[in-house]
């Protein structure tokens, strides 16, 4: 037998029903909707995030847009864009010390989220700097790598790429070539030889995180090559030109042929895939966030253009009803991506975030970010063939994230492994 909570008389459960029904009523007061943050995620983000957020937002809405479509256009990456970015704290933000902010997964995903929302080539070269060659140095390198690079690479003085992906090997990289074996000549050193290809930033890097498989064990290490240190014809590093997506990020190959790298800086102790999934698993929770920049920047374009454009008698074609199902499909989608990546950058924080949850939010947020700008694409017509108007070079820089650092249906195996158990790859 249930026994009541507490007894009240009928009077004072008038009473009582009224005061809640009062309080609903104050609860529930008219909110006007806000299509920039359909469901409050602000009320999310702690001051500091929304601090950094609005720092990080001014600077590339005032100085990185106006460069973009040029940069677009040429394939060219201004490399002071990672100084200007240095010189506010936006690099590796998460580390803790060595010249870094040190803030939370969440305020890191803000800084990207907006770097993305001007362009995927920017937030590519910002993500390989911050997440994949920063965070793989303080979470694998030694105490002497970490104070020789990382206050360089904050500042955005020394420049960075990460060496995984192969000609022969993208989606399988344990089946990597490039080997590492003592130095034939130089002692306490190793000789790297192989090639890696697709490589952000790679020709222009003065610090290459380059993974290699050690011909005595076959074991992958990680080996940290200074570009300066690197004797003539045993380190190339070509441009890869004429590309359709993220041209305005330089992308290019890394060629070794017998370069000698110090014992000292492979990393000591991580061997296999754990250390570059590692790294990889930082950047792709980047890449959720930095998506849904872009598609929230595509979101606003449309929405601008199509009450502005006017058909039909004079009225703005946001009166359609296929262009309104079109903005809110694309705000639904981009609503929800910020809610999981910040519910993830959460549990990261916490030492909760399982790695298929980062494929699970890499994944959806990437498709829809890129299923979404396509359609929005429509809302423009043949304008959307101009370049002017941003909409295509935001599709075809999404068609690019939805490919690199797992492709999707690779992180549909991955959760679908972790789903059933069952091993999908081979």
């Amino acid at each position: 037998m249930f026994r009541p909570i507490c007894r009240l008389s009928t009077n004072q459960l008038s009473k009582t029903a009224r005061s809640a029904a009062i309080g609903i009523r104050r609860l529930h007061a008219p909110v006007p909707f806000d299509w920039k943050d359909p469901l409050g995620a602000n009320n999310l983000f702690t001051e500091d995030e929304l601090a950094i957020s609005e720092t990080a937002e001014s600077y590339c809405q005032e100085r990185m847009l106006p460069r973009v479509l040029e940069a677009y256009r040429n394939e060219d990456f201004d490399r002071k864009i990672i100084e200007e970015m240095g010189e506010l704290g936006l690099l590796g933000a998460t580390i803790q010390g060595y010249g870094c902010a040190g803030v939370s997964s969440v305020a890191s995903g803000l800084i990207t989220r907006a770097v993305e929302r001007v362009d995927s080539g920017y937030r590519s070269g910002y993500s390989v700097q911050s997440a994949l060659v920063m965070g793989g140095i303080e979470e694998f390198g030694t105490e002497e790598m970490k104070e020789k690079y990382l206050p360089g690479m904050a500042k955005g003085k020394m420049l960075g790429c990460f060496g995984l992906t192969e000609p022969n090997h993208g989606s399988d990289p344990g089946s990597m070539e490039t080997m590492a074996k003592p130095h034939p000549s130089k002692k306490g050193y190793y000789s790297l030889s192989g090639a890696k290809t697709w490589i952000t930033n790679s020709p222009i890097a003065d610090l290459l995180l380059v993974w290699a498989k050690l011909e005595s064990t076959g074991k992958i290490r990680g080996f940290v090559i200074e570009r300066s240190q690197c004797p003539p014809g045993t380190l190339e590093t070509p441009p890869i030109k004429n590309k359709n997506g993220l041209r305005a990020s330089i992308t290019g190959m890394i060629q070794l042929d017998e370069c000698p790298v110090p014992e000292s800086n492979m990393f000591p102790e991580v061997e296999g895939l754990r250390g570059p999934f590692s790294c990889l698993n930082s950047a792709r929770y980047g890449i959720a966030w930095g998506t849904i920049g872009a598609l929230e920047d595509c979101i606003d374009r449309a929405r601008t253009y199509s009450l502005e454009r006017k058909q039909f008698k004079g009225n703005p074609i946001a009166k359609y009803q296929l262009v309104q199902k079109k903005l809110a499909d694309a705000t639904t989608d981009a609503a929800y991506g910020i809610l999981a990546a910040t519910q993830v950058g959460r549990l990261k924080d916490e030492g909760k975030a399982a790695s298929e949850m980062i494929s699970m939010i890499k994944r959806q947020n990437c498709d829809r970010a890129l299923v979404n700008a396509r359609t929005l694409q429509e809302v423009f017509g043949g304008n959307a063939v101009s370049d002017e108007y941003g909409i295509g070079r935001h599709v075809s820089n999404l068609f690019v994230t939805q490919t690199y650092e797992g492709q999707s249906d690779i992180h549909s195996l991955i959760l679908g492994r972790a789903i059933t158990g069952v091993q999908a790859f081979c």
